[in-house]
């Protein structure tokens, strides 16, 4: 197994974000790897928690990596939250993205919950997504 991919595998996945229109539109600038100092945006996507697990094989080192991206917003209801999870998932579900390490192999999403935190002032969207890669 390699976890050597993983710093690569974040900053292209923070990239495809950051540079996405239709997410953009929604949510500006506001794409984060660290939550936001204060209360941040109104409206903000965080690269969150990643597990990896070997996946070589015989043609060499690889690992599937399943990392979650979120989107937290204050604004009322879930409306907003899910027009930017639905950016999010669009973004990156079957993207093709160019690695500064490695290869991808391919991209899926897997799975998405939605909440409310903050005693209800807050909505919060998991989405999890499984990256294959190799190299």
């Amino acid at each position: 197994m390699s976890y050597g991919m993983a710093a690569a595998l974040q900053a292209a996945v923070f990239d495809r974000l950051a540079g996405d229109a239709a997410l953009a539109a929604l949510v500006g600038g506001a794409v984060h790897d660290a939550v936001p100092p204060g209360e941040g945006p109104g409206t903000f996507v965080l690269l969150g928690p990643e597990e990896a697990r070997d996946a070589s094989d015989v043609t060499g080192p690889g690992a599937e990596h399943r990392f979650t991206v979120s989107v937290i917003s204050r604004k009322a209801g879930f409306a907003t939250a899910k027009a930017a999870a639905a950016a999010v998932s669009d973004a990156l579900a079957g993207a093709d993205l160019v690695l500064a390490r490695g290869r991808l192999v391919g991209l899926w999403f897997l799975s998405a919950r939605a909440r409310r935190e903050g005693g209800g002032a807050v909505r919060r969207i998991d989405l999890i997504f499984r990256a294959r890669v190799e190299g």
